[in-house]
């Protein structure tokens, strides 16, 4: 598959801090890429830096067109979702308005019929449509937040911890919905994922970062396999 997005000697930065030291990786068109790592590996801040939101170095190419250096709203206008660590749900707001917002910068007719297919996703949303978000369970502001970065039709999900603070089950049914996603609507996903073992078994590509390095990186499958990753990752 061609790369959508491909990053070059990404290197970036917190004030004085340097944070990644020349990271090369590529997310496939169509494809599912995890980054995994622990605590405080980079794997947030490199999401941060597709999305232009801290001073970078080094190229990112999105869609055959350079994109660092551009402002946060231009890269996501050109079709990039951030889904945050925290979810960034509005707590005040409905779920509809919540929808509403994640497709505000879009001009096209489509928006309406979009609510339907994000609901055929997630129906439990549906059925809280005008709910205040605030009270929603955690696993259903998860959902609420992907369904938002979906509002903006994108060609590349970013997915910031989607399984952190939920029960098992709900992690599961999440994961599963991303996979729908990827296949059904064809939407790329690069996922930041401390649960390597769930990350995997949806992902076709892996990076494995550590103190801000790519130290390892191939198919997911092979990745899995791998005696190292095996023991500290996945638990056996």
């Amino acid at each position: 598959m061609p790369a959508l997005l491909e990053a070059v000697a990404l290197h970036a930065w917190y004030g004085e801090t340097k944070v990644l030291h020349g990271l090369d990786f590529v997310v496939d068109d169509g494809g599912v890429t995890a980054l995994l790592g622990a605590n405080g590996a980079g794997k947030t801040t490199t999401l941060r830096a597709i999305c232009g939101m801290i001073r970078t170095d080094g190229e990112i190419h999105f869609a055959g067109a350079r994109i660092d250096g551009q402002a946060t709203e231009a890269i996501v206008g050109r079709g990039i979702a951030h889904v945050p660590d925290g979810r960034g749900t509005f707590m005040e707001l409905t779920v509809e308005e919540n929808l509403r917002l994640g497709a505000y910068t879009r001009r096209d007719s489509g928006v309406a019929a979009d609510y339907a297919r994000v609901f055929s996703y997630f129906p439990k949303l549906e059925e809280r449509r005008w709910q205040q978000a605030g009270t929603l369970s955690g696993g259903e502001q998860q959902m609420l937040a992907i369904a938002r970065g979906l509002m903006l039709r994108p060609k590349l999900l970013l997915l910031d911890e989607p399984s952190f603070g939920l029960a098992p089950l709900i992690v599961r049914e999440i994961f599963a919905i991303m996979r729908r996603i990827n296949d059904d609507d064809g939407v790329s996903i690069l996922v930041v994922e401390q649960n390597a073992s769930l990350a995997l078994a949806i992902a076709d590509r892996a990076y494995l970062l550590e103190t801000g390095r790519i130290v390892m990186s191939g198919p997911a499958a092979e990745i899995g396999k791998d005696e190292a990753v095996r023991r500290s990752y996945l638990g056996y």
